[in-house]
């Protein structure tokens, strides 16, 4: 099939579809409604099911429900929506229900404002919820990018049991740009379920159950260190990330998603400027990948975080940094989106001071 230009929530929805989507249960919030309206009318006549439900509490059940009937199922919302579903993400977790979730994320706190933001950070990777849980997580820079990772996650939630979660953000969403739908990415038919509530025990006439409670504390702590096992396979496993330029970068910025993007064209401007600028780009931000951190080359002496945020994932760097190189930060917040001017200048700023 031919690339196909699309607006990105419509392309993340038509992904949803090719990834094996049995179920979409949502709730309207900008900037992510084209996504769940393309499916409201794409779901039925591809033979699967569209809810609109009257709230995100009630959606992010539906999902619980039907990911534990052993469906495929998504989910979308935008940050306060997001909020609103952490606790249903918690029990999700808990009871090791495969599904998947876009963020498509917009500025805060509170309502915050419509403009695309890179301030959910934290929720994501921290789960927002309670409990000692992970969401795989991963934020794509582009729309093909988008489309083929949604498309794979079906296959991971399922793979894993858990949670996936998109983080796109307004940006992205409301972007249009070619996409190859049929590109070949590692999309696995939906396997058998047992563990599922329509499946045996086991038992005769016996159904399983689904549960995320343990009254004995030994056995609620048993359960968590087979969740953590888990969880230390998924940073094994999918630590994914891109290095542009850094093999003789003295310095590296660090930058996902939108922000990256922003980021190639500074990266250039630099560079015909004779500063020697790379980036490491985490595709995953949970697991983050610490890897990308290993085998810098001699000549980095800086680390640059970059964010539409006022820094979140810092945190992350400095945890994988252990004092090894400078850090640096630059984020703008409440829904700007920086030129890449703006970069250009913190660094020879930062080039000015350093002399």
């Amino acid at each position: 099939m031919a690339k196909v230009l699309m607006k990105g929530n419509e392309a993340m929805a038509l992904a949803a579809i090719k990834g094996g989507c049995d179920a979409f249960f949502g709730y309207p919030i900008t900037p992510q409604n084209e996504l769940p309206e393309y499916l409201s009318k794409h779901m039925k006549e591809n033979g699967r099911v569209f809810v609109q439900a009257e709230s995100e509490v009630a959606a992010i059940n539906m999902v619980y429900g039907a990911g534990g009937s052993g469906a495929r199922v998504l989910t979308s919302s935008s940050s306060p929506g997001i909020a609103l579903k952490q606790e249903g993400i918690s029990y999700l977790a808990g009871s090791e229900v495969p599904c998947v979730i876009i963020n498509v994320m917009r500025g805060g706190p509170g309502l915050g404002g419509i403009q695309p933001a890179q301030s959910d950070y934290m929720q994501i990777t921290r789960g927002g919820g309670n409990g000692d849980y992970h969401t795989l997580a991963f934020a794509p820079e582009n729309l093909q990018e988008t489309v083929d990772i949604i498309k794979e996650s079906f296959t991971l939630a399922d793979e894993y049991r858990n949670p996936v979660m998109i983080a796109a953000d307004g940006l992205l969403g409301q972007m249009m740009e070619p996409v190859d739908l049929e590109r070949s990415s590692n999309v696995k038919e939906a396997p058998l379920k047992p563990w599922a509530a329509t499946g045996e025990s086991g038992k005769r006439g016996h159904r399983n159950k689904i549960v995320s409670l343990f009254l004995d504390p030994n056995d609620l702590e048993d359960h968590n260190l087979k969740l953590q096992k888990k969880y230390n396979r998924m940073i094994d496993e999918q630590q994914r990330f891109e290095m542009i330029h850094t093999e003789d970068a003295e310095i590296v910025f660090v930058a996902y998603g939108s922000m990256a993007r922003i980021a190639r064209s500074a990266i250039e401007t630099l560079r015909e400027k004779g500063i020697k600028v790379g980036m490491i780009r985490p595709i995953s931000i949970w697991p983050f990948p610490e890897k990308a951190f290993e085998n810098l080359p001699k000549s980095v002496h800086t680390l640059l975080t970059l964010e539409m945020s006022l820094g979140q994932m810092i945190e992350d760097v400095k945890i994988v940094n252990q004092g090894r190189y400078k850090l640096d930060f630059f984020g703008r917040t409440g829904g700007v989106v920086p030129e890449p001017e703006e970069i250009v200048e913190k660094v020879l700023a930062m080039k000015e001071g350093a002399n």
